[in-house]
């Protein structure tokens, strides 16, 4: 049977929305990702059976963007690519989709990149707007167009925030940071705890680069400056070194602004980024020369009640055990994506007693253990390096891999919830 294992990886450094990949679409950023990753890998574009892109905010201006980046990046035209969404696991998804297809022989080499230019979520106008709009063109007199005129209202021309409107889940129209502050409530977890492990993330990120740690799976990007020169990115903008409790201490609620413990200083950072992984069939990797960075050992989604949904990887991830007979104590690492620092710390508080803690959503998992936080996030997780929301799953995998080969580790876990109401897990093995 064939084995899929992942030969390389390679991914943009993530930056603040609104900085510095202001400029760079998805598209772009996706395409930048895949030609490092093929030139990294000294590989012919045209090996590549198929390219599968995980994306959530997809571009209006570049329907499929797989197909785009595909193209754009030197693939060749008779190669086939397409577009997954699985909200923030959406970079898990393609992955997970491109292992199957090498596994079930439908592919040799694939390549899965999970992209995101939240910089590039547009300003929606209401409905009634653009109704009127289409009124106005189809209008045929001048009366027509004179009453249609007179209807237009100012209230016409304020605009929905599209960010806004996608981090809203439709079904209980409740945001993901209110999802949040539920658990955070029912777990009792303090202000105090969240800007602790929030101020922990900062300070990992930073220890991480400054031993340059992170520098092998982050390449160059060059963007233009207010010089009208190039300028050089070739570190994530957004952790902060010099980041205190104090600071962390004085922002106000967000989602909460009365009663709640919610901030900006303890949520995953608004992001854009891409981070891609080349996924090839076990023996043709050895024609080809090329040695595996790992490999996927198994991985499961699972579904939750959506107003928790930052419980999904205790779901997921007791699924993802039995699947594979393994224990959590046998994770040597584990990345736990760091959507909210009260999510992140619901989890590690339902790893150890699913049955207590996940008693609101109807659960009945047995107790998977504790993880002991020095294997949690080592390089810091997205509250200080971002959340560029199609591209953090295939970034937890890649930052995970090269970890445990730099510790001479051999399996590890990475895990992340999922908005609407999933969790999703992957169990990562070094060979």
């Amino acid at each position: 049977m064939p084995e899929a294992v992942i030969v390389g990886g390679v991914r943009t450094p993530f930056v603040k929305a609104g900085a510095a990949f202001n400029q760079l679409p998805a598209q772009e950023l996706g395409r930048l990702a895949v030609r490092e990753l093929l030139d990294r890998a000294n590989l012919d574009p045209a090996r590549v059976d198929e390219l599968i892109c995980g994306n959530v905010a997809s571009p209006v201006d570049a329907a499929n963007v797989a197909r785009v980046i595909a193209l754009r990046a030197g693939i060749p035209r008779d190669k086939i690519a397409h577009t997954v969404s699985r909200n923030c696991a959406s970079g898990f998804e393609c992955v997970t989709q491109a292992c199957d297809r090498v596994v079930s022989g439908r592919a040799k080499c694939v390549v899965a990149i999970g992209v995101d230019s939240m910089s590039h979520i547009p300003l929606f106008y209401p409905k009634k707007f653009a109704d009127k709009l289409l009124r106005l063109s189809s209008a045929r007199s001048a009366w027509q167009k004179l009453k249609t005129f007179a209807s237009f209202r100012l209230s016409d021309l304020i605009p929905q925030i599209g960010i806004k409107l996608g981090l809203t889940d439709p079904v209980t129209g409740l945001m993901m940071g209110d999802t949040a502050e539920r658990l955070a409530r029912e777990f009792k977890i303090t202000r105090d705890e969240q800007d602790q492990f929030a101020l922990r993330s900062h300070q990992l990120a930073a220890a991480a680069w400054q031993e340059n740690r992170l520098a092998s799976e982050v390449m160059t990007v060059y963007v233009d400056d207010r010089e009208g020169g190039v300028k050089p990115i070739s570190q994530d903008v957004g952790f902060r070194a010099d980041q205190s409790l104090e600071s962390l201490a004085k922002m106000k609620p967000y989602f909460d602004r009365r009663w709640g413990s919610v901030t900006i200083g303890n949520s995953c950072q608004i992001t854009d980024g891409a981070a891609a992984l080349l996924i090839v069939e076990a023996n043709t990797a050895r024609e080809w020369g090329l040695t595996p960075l790992g490999r996927i050992r198994d991985y499961a989604y699972a579904g939750c009640d959506p107003t928790r949904m930052g419980l999904g990887p205790v779901f997921a991830t007791s699924r993802v055990l039995q699947q594979t007979g393994l224990k959590l104590s046998d994770m040597e690492l584990v990345e736990l994506n760091e959507a909210f620092a009260a999510q992140a710390i619901a989890c590690l508080r339902g790893f150890e007693s699913p049955a207590g803690a996940c008693a609101a959503a109807g659960c009945e998992l047995a107790p998977l253990g504790s993880i002991n936080l020095e294997r949690l996030n080592v390089n810091g997780g997205a509250i200080a390096l971002g959340h560029p929301v199609g591209a953090t799953g295939t970034r937890l995998i890649l930052t995970l891999l090269h970890e445990l080969r730099r510790r001479e580790l051999s399996r590890g876990l990475a895990t992340l919830c999922i908005g609407g109401g999933q969790g999703g897990a992957v169990v990562v093995e070094i060979e």
